[in-house]
């Protein structure tokens, strides 16, 4: 029996990255081995098993053979016979294939450390073609790895794209879809993901929303990056270095779906864009099945962004009605979230990164000033049903006006 450590945690120590959990294979070895170690089984598919003290996976090597399309169409085989070359195999990429001895020696088949050096994602081998989860997660690391200089290896795209055009990818379960891409949209750059599901072909296939935004034009006055498709990707990238929740980076993402349903003859205005776009945010969220947080933030966000950008110029009354549509006065925290998202939207544009957006802390105030508002038992004399809260809404929208007034007299001064 010879145990490795394998994976991740091998390849973010020669990264000088933080090592956060650890994985192992054992070689040469039968589950009741490590039964009888006091190992605790936990693999459905395959035999894994819990280290009694670190509580650490130890898998046991294998093999595996696509006998079905999708992820889930293969069995498993797992012996002593099975070598550690052969464990490593199946892996996905090549910096995910080497393996480290208990004396400290890397062993590394397929080229994984030289791949470390270079900043290239490259597949292991064309088994990499029986897995399509496989796609999302090369996206991943991209997303994960692109500030280090990481990129993919041009063979590794084509094999990607060919596994596109043999259906492979329409196998794969929503669920399995979100996970990957929740898990990219909290990376340090998850517009890369986007990206390189887009360089092969997937994105039409998982996205169609987003991939439609690709060649539809915008003002340049307002989007000097002009393609619709650029934008929310800029917009997801500002999301993230901002440090903002995946709710949020999803929500900027998907803000402007309903810019693809514009009419050609209209471009490069979007007229009722924001009220297109939610059915396709709605379906979209719907079909992943994403969780209902971001769900309902990318929903506000497609439907108010134009208005959130505007707050300067509302009316008092129109200010007071966004607020109510959007809740903001009984979810102050999901309110916050739809204003960075559209932040988001505002900075996420070609050169106008670091403009300022005045909206966001006029909007903040506007709700704190409302959510004051309290009714006195004068208010409330005389007054039953409905007619009560006829009454807090008219103080409500006193409190606007006067935070109006005063923002405008700042401006002029």
């Amino acid at each position: 029996m010879q145990v490795y450590l394998v994976g991740g945690a091998l390849r973010d120590r020669l990264l000088g990255r933080p090592v956060r959990e650890r994985d192992w294979v054992v070689v040469g070895a039968e589950p009741a081995e490590l039964l009888a170690r006091g190992y605790t089984p936990v693999g459905r598919e395959f035999p894994v098993f819990l280290h009694p003290q670190t509580r650490e996976e130890y898998a046991l090597a294998r093999l595996e053979r696509k006998v079905a399309p999708g992820y889930r169409g293969f069995t498993t085989q797992c012996s002593p016979e099975v070598t550690l070359e052969e464990d490593l195999r199946r892996r996905d990429l090549t910096i995910n294939a080497m393996a480290e001895s208990a004396a400290g020696e890397i062993i590394d088949p397929y080229g994984g450390r030289r791949d470390l050096e270079a900043r290239v994602l490259r597949h292991v081998s064309e088994a990499f073609i029986e897995d399509p989860v496989r796609i999302l997660r090369v996206a991943r690391f991209a997303a994960r790895f692109a500030a280090l200089g990481f990129t993919v290896a041009a063979e590794t795209t084509a094999l990607m794209a060919r596994m596109v055009r043999s259906g492979e990818v329409d196998a794969l379960v929503a669920e399995r879809v979100w996970q990957e891409t929740e898990h990219a949209l909290g990376e340090p750059q998850p517009e890369v993901f986007f990206e390189v599901l887009r360089s092969c072909g997937a994105l039409a296939v998982l996205y169609p929303e987003l991939e439609a935004l690709f060649g539809v034009p915008q003002p340049a006055a307002w989007h000097p990056e002009i393609d619709t498709g650029v934008h929310v990707l800029l917009a997801l990238r500002y999301a993230a270095r901002s440090g903002a929740s995946t709710a949020v980076r999803f929500a900027a993402l998907v803000h402007d779906l309903g810019k693809a349903l514009t009419p050609r003859e209209r471009w490069p205005s979007h007229p009722g864009h924001e009220a297109a776009g939610v059915p396709l945010v709605e379906a979209l969220a719907l079909r992943l099945k994403a969780p209902n947080a971001h769900h309902e933030l990318a929903v506000l966000a497609a439907r108010h962004h134009t208005s959130v950008h505007r707050a300067l110029e509302l009316k008092p009354a129109t200010l007071l009605e966004l607020l109510e549509a959007t809740d903001a006065l009984r979810r102050p925290e999901r309110f916050a979230d739809l204003l960075a998202a559209c932040e988001a939207d505002a900075r996420g544009r070609a050169g106008l990164e670091d403009r300022p957006y005045p909206q966001a802390a006029y909007l903040r105030e506007a709700r704190a000033q409302a959510a004051c508002v309290a009714l006195s038992e004068e208010d409330r004399r005389g007054l039953e049903g409905p007619a009560v809260g006829a009454r807090l809404r008219a103080k409500r929208l006193a409190a606007l006006t006067a935070l109006k007034h005063g923002y405008s007299e700042a401006r002029r001064s």
